[in-house]
């Protein structure tokens, strides 16, 4: 049997296993000077398919906006969009109301009750 086929045969049944079940591998890295501690860095790694983490209740790449195209953004975030549309609803309902309360420019501007053109009481 060639040395090949066999290792990739069992490669792929361990990969196939170790992404069915999942496997954990756990690390801390410490660096301390003259026992005093610097730096401690913990390492936490899962491997295992989409499905199993989902199983297990990982699925925080679903709620990343950088990595899923489904993410419509927190409560907070889809509060601010749904204010500014608002906003701007209401600022723009502001102008067509100004806008309709200026005179056309062959009216001229408006007179005061009592007066005529020139100033004199009616």
């Amino acid at each position: 049997m060639p040395y090949g086929s066999s290792s990739s045969s069992s490669l792929a049944d361990i990969l196939e296993r170790v992404l069915d079940k999942g496997i954990v591998i756990a690390g801390d890295i410490r660096i301390d000077l003259l026992d005093i501690e610097l730096l401690t860095i913990k390492l936490r790694i899962l491997v295992a398919s989409v499905d199993k983490a989902k199983e297990m209740g990982i699925d925080w790449w679903e709620h990343d906006p950088s990595l899923s195209s489904r993410h419509t953004g927190s409560p907070l975030e889809q509060e601010n969009r749904r204010l500014r549309a608002e906003l701007e609803a209401l600022r723009r309902d502001q102008i067509g109301e100004r806008e309709s309360e200026e005179p056309s420019a062959d009216e001229g501007p408006p007179s005061k009750p009592g007066r005529s053109k020139q100033g004199r009481p009616q």
